[in-house]
């Protein structure tokens, strides 16, 4: 039977995944992908062909009981039934942080696992969903081979001054500095740099994962050397809920003041701010891009958002010591021309000359001229999993289970 390999991405309360096909093929072939979304409260299921047309699709209204669970159970059933006689081979895991020592994909053991955990407070919301289906999988079919590809790998190339914090040398060696993250999606850019345009792969390189999570991360020749994000998710950029850099005094002054504990206080930072904070309305920028004419709350909330956009781009240029390209990703990334455009805007004083009608087309090159170009490259995260998983497992003897 033809062997096929499961990978997932699992949110606070989404689970993303998709199936390829284990044929040894040096692009990896996908056959399915879709999501879980709204699990805990209304879940919905929903998966895709290789075609992008809807193959399955169910909901569960109001069962807050259904979670990573009640959804793996689900795809195990469903895949049964529509995969013509597949063998699963193996599951890949995005997994947010490896910490200091987990620099490429690894396959798991309970040791390497339970190691993950330790990390859980770097990431507090992101880490324990992380390995919560990777623990699941483990219990339902014991001896699949399952590996974890890390977020935070991709940025290990980084200088060590990029890495560091003003603190003493024994609470870096400790580990405490920056790792950066959304490592997976800006290794998948990196694949692409060269189809899009040869001279992404040699220069200097600024791209902007924009999504509910959002960073920006600095290429030099296609290695990471600079990132918004630090020591945690929290950091950098305006995010849908989380506050981005923020004075650590005022920290002190929600629990001193205000009467937060710390975990009220890191609750707060990563759930209520951002831009459903400062807009008082929502953190989908698709409902604030048609509020914001007639709401003084979702303008504010956009233009903050775009502002530290461009006050962060101007840092990694300095880093990089020069521009070549700007390059869009991920949800607003992708499908949002205003955002695009204000940032493009906004960056003309590092030669960026916008072309509007591109951009509103959404082309691949969205500006013109004789000076740095800006690109809109769709990322693929569980694209780079199944790659990172194929190279560990390549050098591993494995024994495969029926599943």
């Amino acid at each position: 039977m033809a062997k096929v390999q499961l990978v997932l991405n699992a949110g606070s309360s989404s689970l993303k995944f998709q199936v390829f096909l284990d044929d040894g093929a040096d692009v990896p072939n996908r056959i399915y992908r879709g999501l879980f979304e709204g699990l805990g409260t209304d879940p919905h299921f929903k998966v895709k062909d290789h075609d992008g047309a809807t193959v399955g699709e169910q909901r569960w209204a109001g069962q807050t009981a259904f979670g990573f669970e009640e959804a793996l159970a689900y795809l195990s059933d469903w895949l049964g039934a529509h995969r013509g006689g597949h063998q699963l081979a193996a599951v890949g895991h995005r997994v947010v942080h490896g910490g200091p020592h987990y620099t490429h994909a690894v396959e798991l053991t309970p040791a390497i696992i339970n190691e993950l955990d330790t990390l859980s407070p770097l990431a507090p919301l992101h880490q324990p969903k992380s390995l919560e289906p990777i623990r699941i999988i483990a219990r339902r079919v014991p001896g699949l081979p399952q590996v974890a590809a890390f977020d935070t790998a991709f940025h290990r190339t980084q200088p060590e001054l990029a890495q560091m914090f003003a603190i003493p040398q024994s609470m870096t060696d400790a580990g405490v500095k920056r790792y950066g993250f959304h490592g997976l999606s800006y290794a998948y850019l990196a694949t692409q740099f060269p189809k899009v345009d040869p001279r992404l792969a040699k220069g200097r390189v600024v791209a902007a994962h924009l999504g509910n999570g959002a960073s920006l991360c600095a290429y030099d020749a296609a290695r990471s050397i600079a990132t918004t994000m630090g020591f945690s998710a929290l950091d950098g950029l305006v995010m849908g809920t989380r506050s981005g850099s923020i004075d650590p005094g005022v920290v002190f002054y929600l629990q001193r003041e205000m009467g937060m504990s710390a975990e009220e206080a890191e609750h707060f930072l990563y759930t209520k701010c951002g831009l459903i904070g400062v807009s008082g309305l929502s953190n989908d920028m698709r409902v604030l891009r048609e509020r914001c004419e007639t709401d003084a709350g979702a303008r504010r909330a956009i233009d903050l958002f775009v502002y530290r956009i461009n006050r962060e781009f101007g840092s990694l240029v300095a880093a990089l010591r020069g521009i070549d390209a700007l390059v869009f990703t991920a949800g607003i990334g992708e499908n949002d021309a205003e955002t695009r455009a204000e940032v493009i805007r906004a960056a003309a004083w590092a030669g960026f000359e916008l072309d509007p009608e591109a951009n509103r087309a959404g082309a691949t090159r969205i500006t013109r001229g004789t000076g740095p170009q800006a690109y809109v490259i769709p990322t693929d995260e569980e694209w780079t999993i199944v790659r990172e998983m194929r190279q560990v497992l390549s050098h591993t003897q494995v024994q495969v289970p029926s599943a």
